[in-house]
């Protein structure tokens, strides 16, 4: 069997087409094919509230390909789930019904709390010691979900209207990080020991370029460290000197102030980085809704 994910998320889209294995007692599955498309909806959506004529119909593009890709693929079942930028732009349903009508694709517009549940549902904690606390740091372009796990089991979650592309488009607001640093210092005042797990492209770029070990956590001095080296760069520099692609040198600085101020406010001096993210999750619900 395979199966596809799509996250219309509000710097890219992708898709991750995953081979199933069923093992006696067991379903895991295997990536098979990962396709990251930067559409940047979230320009759109924060600003106008509106996702824009031209940014439609790339996005209508896309999806045609990606279910010509799953066809070809022959993908047995599928989920695609739209987040922060289509819950915003008021024509997001329009936008909806069009890639129905046009690639054959259902998508739904998640609210933030499915959001949320999507994440965690891809297990990065399984590998992590169960008898820990941690709290688990997803930052998209439009939203940050954080979910806070104790002995294995979820606490609380919430999402937060604080992303990449809204810091970068100034739609983010000082009520807002104010919500979110209070709702970190309130839920995890009564917890000792507090790590982080930390999802999204950004912080598995910058896992990467810290050139810790495989499994070990990255610590918040080197993230911090990370942050005024990757920011004593132009963007420019970024992208031909240190390499980066062009739309991950200007989120990748944004994102670093989210998961710093996060980790600042919850005492957590140490993120895991499982490198998964809303794909894997979407997958993971796939094999619980078909196969448990």
């Amino acid at each position: 069997m395979r199966y596809a994910a799509i996250d219309i998320g509000s710097n890219a889209v992708r898709l991750l087409i995953a081979d199933i294995i069923q093992n006696t007692g067991s379903v895991s599955f295997k990536k098979n094919t990962l396709i990251r498309v930067p559409l940047r909806l979230g320009d759109d959506a924060f600003i106008q509230q509106h996702i824009s004529e031209k940014k439609t119909t790339e996005l209508v593009k896309s999806m045609v390909a990606f279910r010509n890709l799953m066809d070809v693929y022959k993908v047995t079942d599928y989920l695609a789930c739209a987040t922060s930028a289509m819950r915003e732009a008021k024509n997001g349903e329009d936008v909806v019904k069009l890639i129905k009508e046009e690639a054959n694709i259902d998508i739904e517009i998640v609210h933030g709390s499915k959001e949320a549940s999507i994440i965690y549902a891809s297990h990065a904690e399984q590998n992590i010691d169960k008898s820990k606390n941690y709290l688990y740091v997803d930052v998209g372009g439009g939203s940050t979900e954080l979910s806070l796990f104790s002995a294995g089991e979820l606490i609380v979650s919430r999402s937060f209207n604080i992303g990449t592309i809204r810091i970068l488009d100034n739609q983010d607001t000082e009520e807002t990080w104010n919500e979110m640093k209070d709702f970190i210092r309130d839920n995890t005042r009564n917890f000792k020991q507090l790590s982080g797990i930390g999802t999204g492209g950004n912080i598995n770029k910058l896992f990467r370029l810290s050139e810790e070990k495989e499994d070990m956590p990255l610590t918040f001095a080197k993230l911090r460290s990370l942050y005024t080296y990757l920011s004593s760069f132009s963007l420019k520099d970024r992208i031909n000197v240190l390499g980066l692609n062009q739309d991950r040198a200007d989120v990748i600085i944004p994102a670093c102030e989210i998961y710093l101020t996060v980790m600042k406010n919850a005492n957590i001096k140490n993120i895991y980085v499982p490198r998964v993210g809303m794909v894997d999750g979407i997958i993971q619900t796939l094999i619980e809704k078909n196969l448990q």
